[in-house]
């Protein structure tokens, strides 16, 4: 299969290379390298793979020095004139669309750029799957969507006209959009709502990098709602896993309609203090809290039903949050030169 992943040189995206690679496949890499947080580890990310100019130009495929099967462009996809020529020659069987401005509290301070990546951008990965005969867009949405949604678990049922930020707002209109192009065109589209991923290579902004380095290096963690907080912690290669699966779709191929949307994490909530202990064991060492009120744009609690996504393609997560914790824990220490080790 020919693939494009966005967002390639990014956690999730990152991860997703790397499966399609050990699976087989032709795979094109996109990201722009844009410097929301150190691009330091996007580029070691990308040089795992055998992309090892640290000076990529721009809008040029660069063959992988490790993988014959994998090629890297740096461009950005709220710009046509990079998309539309790639997806022209490259003539693409699917496309693993994970770019775009994350972040729920960064859209406070920054909304132009979620407007740029997650809705311009969005558009322009749709137009350029109608034009060129894509057979499958599968994109990332988010947990982030169900905002003040009060039912527990969460499920793909409920309503989602509630965001509380930016982030999630836009999220949410990648999916209309979506659907919207599967009616309009029949492109066969698959959203993913990811549940508070994380795992070895995980961003510097996210909970478990944060968390981790305050730890290790004796600095108060700021823990929102007064530590009064839940997620659905999901370990990456669970969500690398289910998209495999969506991917492939050998049994069901007939059965799914042509857009859809699914829940995608660990299907258990944990509470933030139970995640920060799970911490300071793998550490060895105790965190210092520093408790602070709820802020703006989060949510209390998250928790993922996904029986629709294991009944569909017998999704299954597999990693506890010990295990996880542990996994992340180890990269993190050969990732700053403290360990030999590497996940």
């Amino acid at each position: 299969m020919n693939v494009l992943v966005t967002g390639a040189a990014g956690f999730i995206g990152f991860h997703l290379v790397r499966m399609l690679l050990d699976e087989g496949h032709r795979v094109v890499g996109l990201d722009n390298i844009n410097d929301y947080y150190d691009v330091k580890l996007k580029y070691a990310r990308l040089a795992s793979c055998g992309i090892r100019q640290v000076d990529l130009p721009a809008d040029q495929l660069v063959q992988s020095e490790t993988h014959e099967n994998y090629h890297f462009v740096k461009a950005d996809i709220a710009g046509m004139e990079q998309l539309e020529p790639l997806f022209r020659n490259q003539h693409f069987d699917a496309v693993l669309h994970m770019a775009a401005q994350v972040g729920v509290r960064y859209s406070l301070e920054n909304p132009q750029a979620y407007t740029h990546s997650n809705l311009i951008g969005f558009i322009n990965i749709l137009e350029c799957c109608r034009h060129y005969n894509v057979g499958h867009l599968i994109y990332a949405s988010s947990s982030s969507i169900y905002g003040l949604n009060n039912k527990i678990p969460f499920s793909e049922a409920d309503r989602v006209d509630q965001p509380v930020s930016l982030y999630a707002a836009t999220k949410r209109s990648n999916e209309l959009a979506a659907y919207s192009y599967s009616h309009l065109y029949g492109l066969k589209t698959t959203g993913l709502r990811f549940f508070t991923v994380y795992g070895p290579w995980g961003r510097p902004d996210m909970a478990m990098f944060l968390f981790v380095d305050a730890i290790l290096k004796g600095k108060p963690l700021k823990v929102f709602n007064n530590g009064n907080l839940a997620r659905d912690f999901t370990y990456i290669d669970d969500i690398v896993g289910g998209i495999k699966l969506v991917l492939n779709n050998k049994n069901h191929a007939m059965d799914l309609p042509k857009n859809a949307v699914y829940n995608i994490g660990n299907s258990k909530s944990v509470k933030l203090l139970d995640f920060i202990e799970a911490i300071e064991k793998h550490t060895g060492k105790k965190a210092v809290k520093e408790l602070l009120p709820m802020q703006p744009g989060d949510v209390e609690t998250t928790w993922a039903d996904v029986s629709k996504l294991a009944d569909t393609f017998g999704y299954k997560p597999q990693t506890p949050v010990d295990i996880g914790v542990k996994h992340f824990v180890e990269w993190y220490l050969w990732y700053t030169g403290q360990s030999q080790f590497v996940v």
